[in-house]
Parts: structure tokens; sequence; C-alpha cells
């Protein structure tokens, strides 16, 4: 079946949260240089491009990215259009803005796709975000991951991250920096396992998706 890639690339070129750490690469020995081998270290940090953010990020004594169940980042999703019209971008999502309603998601697996942070090389400020009582509605209807093609699920000049709030109370995971400008809205089957990084706040993923083999199945 058809592998539809909707993670960031990672090179020189990827852009992080200000202030953050950029990836590097270096090469500590190398083939074409008469080495035996090519071996390199990757410094940068681990909110890196398309990323699961780890509940410690932003609960206080919270576990690391490591404690969430695995079946969080793998079964099937939504990919649901979220159309900010209000006032362009840097503004948060709320249910109606939603093209897909929600009396009609059924998988516990929710990826938002805004359109505001299209190019992950130019790091653009003002990229819209939820709204806290969009992720309580979700995690009402049982949805336990919530997914968006931004940095972050709050906005760049937030500080109090209300969105984050909503989805530590909720028990909902984080999956930031997604790639979907060419994903159709629809159900698919979503891959995006974080490594096991034992007390770290985030950890880069692969997201994938793949179409759902049965689009009537039901919510894992």
């Amino acid at each position: 079946p058809m592998i539809i890639d909707i993670s960031a690339r990672i090179d020189g070129e990827l852009k992080v949260w200000p202030g953050d750490t950029p990836p590097m690469r270096e090469v500590l020995c190398d083939l074409e240089k008469g080495a035996n081998i090519t071996l390199s270290t990757l410094r940068a940090t681990v909110h890196l491009g398309t990323h699961v953010d780890g509940a410690n990020h932003y609960g206080k004594g919270a576990p690391g990215v490591e404690a969430w169940p695995l079946e969080r980042f793998v079964g099937p999703c939504h990919v649901i259009d979220a159309q900010v019209l209000r006032g362009g971008t840097g503004t948060r999502v709320r249910a109606e803005d939603l093209k897909t309603p929600l009396s009609l998601v059924r998988h516990s697996r929710v990826l938002l796709r805004t359109g505001t942070y299209p190019d992950p090389r130019v790091f653009n400020e003002d990229f819209a975000a939820l709204e806290p009582s969009l992720v309580d509605a979700l995690a009402a209807r049982g949805v336990r991951t919530i997914g968006i093609d931004t940095p972050s699920v709050d906005l760049f000049s937030s500080k109090d991250l209300p969105a984050h709030a909503a989805c530590l109370r909720g028990d909902v995971a984080i999956l930031e920096g997604l790639v979907l400008g060419d994903v159709p809205p629809g159900e698919y089957e979503l891959i995006a396992l974080p490594l096991r990084l034992v007390g770290f706040d985030a950890s880069p993923v692969r997201a994938v998706l793949r179409p759902l083999p049965n689009p009537e199945g039901t919510r894992r």
C-alpha cells in the first residue's frame, strides 16, 4: 500500500524554534577520507521537525516522552482541514473551524491541517494554534492524540500555553510539525513512533500515513 511521508526533512535548512538547537552533524570518521567506516554524531533539539512532546515538556512532575503508550501513535486517524479565516494566521482553531464536524470523529487520533506553516525551512511566527476548548471537545470524544502542521499547538507568543494545558488535563498526546500540505482530508492509518528517550521532553518521529484498508474501521 502507498505510504505518505508527513515528516519534515531534517537537514541544514530545517528551522527550529528561535533559540533552540538546530540540527548539526559532526563526522567522526569518513570513508571518503580513508577511514574504514563513516561515523557521525547528531546534535539537535529533541523538538526537531516533526516530533512528539513528552508530557514533562508542559506538565511539572509529568513523565517523559518514553511513557506514552505506543498505540497513541499507531492506528486509524482523521486528517481534518481547519479553515482559519477569522484573522488569517496567528489565531486559534475552534471546533466550528473544522471542515469535518466533531460528531463524525470516531478515531482516537486526529491530525489538523491549518496550512499556516507551509515550509519547515522558513520559520513563520504567525502560525495558527488550537483553542483549548477544541482540545477539550476532542478529548471528550475519545481523542488521545492530536497532531498539527505547525511548530506548536499554542501560539508563538503564548507564555501560559493553554492548549498544552488542555492536552495535559485530557491526557492527550501532542504531535507537532507535521507536513500535511499535500494530504487530502480523510481517514488513514498513522505510524509516528517516538524514540524511547527516557526522561526526555520530546522525540523526533518519522510520521507516515497509509490509506485505511477498511475506511469503515472502528475506533481503536
